[in-house]
């Protein structure tokens, strides 16, 4: 077996995996509360910190460039 077959298998057993544990989540009531319980905190949280951080960031870079003059 070849590493590149390996990791083809590997990647399959992953994803049936993955598919299976979804479609246990989504059958049952109590996990797929739980499951958009977490999102939810996931993305109340996670949001503007992203957004913090790439304001932040543009603002750094932009503070070293020159300025155009207006037109």
């Amino acid at each position: 077996m070849t590493e590149r077959q390996a990791e083809t298998i590997a990647s399959l057993v992953i994803g049936t995996a993955a598919l299976g544990a979804a479609v246990y989540v989504l059958r049952t009531p109590a996990l797929r509360r739980v499951v958009w319980g977490a999102a939810r905190n996931a993305l109340i949280a996670g949001v503007p910190a992203w957004l913090l951080a790439e304001t932040r960031s543009g603002w750094a870079e932009s503070a070293g460039r020159p300025r155009q003059p207006a037109i």
